[in-house]
């Protein structure tokens, strides 16, 4: 079986060659993209499991990146940057990326958030055959594809997690902290906002009208519930 491939997005030397060593050391194999037009024509070109990816590039914004990759590609994207606002991850998120770590971050943390995706992109691949369906939505477990009313919907592979999440616990409800537990391996307060920009995301490409979900409902206070009818 052949080693996951990582391309390494970063125009700072030294933290590259630290990430490149971290990984190669766990037995990742690696290539390096210095810039967003070099990343863009290797995502393109290769097989990858999975991009780690800086946000300040010299000739175009990551934020751009994760866009353009979204519009072709599910593969998983994290984001390791020294923009540390709110907003930043928010927006980062918001484009399509899986995680988001904020420099200077633990390789530790780092690996345990690469394994996180992987873990989610396996299990939804290898998940108990079955098809799900409430009302227009039908998720096909078996196959990792969702549609409604009859058309496909693309979904990233920690959105697909958080969705079908949801729909294994249809009819109750999930904590913020139990989802983050269960999705990223964390309970942190602070990541709490990541929780609701997934969410968002989600009913986005769900809901006909995000404003009143039909599908994901929200328990003030508390978490998020599943319809199960």
């Amino acid at each position: 079986m052949l080693n996951p491939l990582l391309l390494i997005v970063e125009d700072d030397k030294q933290i590259r060659n630290f990430i490149n060593f971290s990984l190669t050391s766990q037995d990742y194999e690696c290539i390096e993209a210095t810039t967003g037009k070099e990343a863009i024509n290797i995502i393109a070109t290769h097989n990858l499991s999975a991009i780690i990816l800086d946000l300040g590039l010299p000739d175009m914004s990551g934020m751009d990146i994760i866009r353009k990759v979204r519009s072709f590609s599910d593969i998983p994207i994290i984001v390791v940057s020294a923009h540390d606002q709110d907003h930043d991850k928010v927006e980062a998120l918001d484009a399509g990326a899986d995680d988001y770590l904020t420099k200077p971050f633990s390789i530790k943390e780092l690996l345990a958030r690469i394994r996180v995706i992987f873990r989610h992109f396996d299990v939804t691949k290898k998940d108990i055959p079955s098809v799900y369906r409430v009302g227009d939505l039908e998720i096909d477990m078996e196959k990792h594809k969702v549609s409604l009313e009859g058309r496909e919907i693309h979904f990233t592979p920690m959105e697909y997690a958080v969705l079908t999440l949801l729909v294994k616990n249809a009819g109750k409800v999930l904590t913020h902290k139990y989802i983050l537990k269960e999705v990223w391996g964390s309970d942190l307060e602070s990541d709490m906002q990541s929780v609701r920009v997934f969410m968002a995301n989600i009913r986005r490409k769900l809901e006909n009208n995000p404003t009143k979900p039909r599908y994901i409902l929200t328990e003030v206070g508390i978490g998020y519930r599943f319809a199960d009818e």
